[in-house]
């Protein structure tokens, strides 16, 4: 086998934190990832430690490591956040961006199109394949904003977008209606920043995270409401 090294570590766990195995609240001992992984006790620290600092990997005094606890709160205020910083992007990103960005954004939304729907009954990597087709095309459509700094805040919170987005697609079913919701909307926003309309673009886009808003909410409230009356 290969020798692994913490790059390698750090990019197979931070896939299963968005989209595979390890959920909220699990712990995350080294030792029980090397046995569980094999990618060695070196790169798995390092791996952890990286992702601590990108806010995908708790860490506690005398507890170690663990996949953050979902928070409806937190998640919350992460999707508004994320929506203040969609709006910037696209704005600057229909100003600047040229052809080659409306050809890949045209060309993302054609792969994840042909992408098979995820469902719970699904693989854990078709369910991971459609994440990244999806990443793919929201990112091409901010990617020519001109700004590192807004594509930096960008990532982080389309990070944490996915993470909370795996519980809705490994608890609910992918019902006909809800996949073609999911591409209509895929559509009128490419149709709208294609087109330049700055108003457009971002009235829908706002409504298309806050449909994502609205259903996680609805799964974390119940959990919300155990913890206030165990409290």
């Amino acid at each position: 086998m290969a020798r692994r090294t913490s790059a390698d570590a750090y990019e197979f766990l931070r896939q299963e934190l968005l989209h595979g195995a390890l959920m909220p609240g699990e712990r995350l001992r080294v030792a029980d990832l090397n046995e569980r992984y094999r990618l060695g006790l070196s790169p798995i620290r390092e791996a952890l430690m990286r992702l601590t600092s990108e806010g995908l990997v708790s860490w506690e005094s005398y507890r170690g490591a663990r996949v953050p606890d979902d928070n409806l709160e937190e998640f919350r205020d992460m999707i508004r956040t994320r929506r203040e910083i969609e709006r910037l992007c696209l704005t600057k990103a229909i100003e600047l961006g040229d052809a080659n960005w409306e050809a890949e954004i045209v060309r993302s939304f054609h792969v994840m199109s042909r992408t098979p729907f995820p469902d719970p009954t699904d693989s854990r990597e078709t369910t991971a394949n459609w994440e990244r087709c999806h990443r793919q095309f929201h990112y091409a459509l901010v990617a020519a904003c001109g700004s590192d700094w807004l594509l930096q805040f960008w990532n982080t919170l389309a990070d944490q977008s996915e993470r909370y987005r795996k519980l809705r697609l490994f608890r609910t079913g992918a019902d006909e209606s809800r996949q073609l919701d999911a591409q209509r909307d895929h559509e009128t926003i490419m149709e709208a920043v294609i087109g330049r309309d700055v108003a457009a673009s971002i009235d829908l886009m706002d409504a298309h995270l806050i449909k994502t808003e609205e259903a996680i909410s609805k799964l974390l409230k119940p959990k919300r409401e155990a913890e206030t009356e165990q409290g």
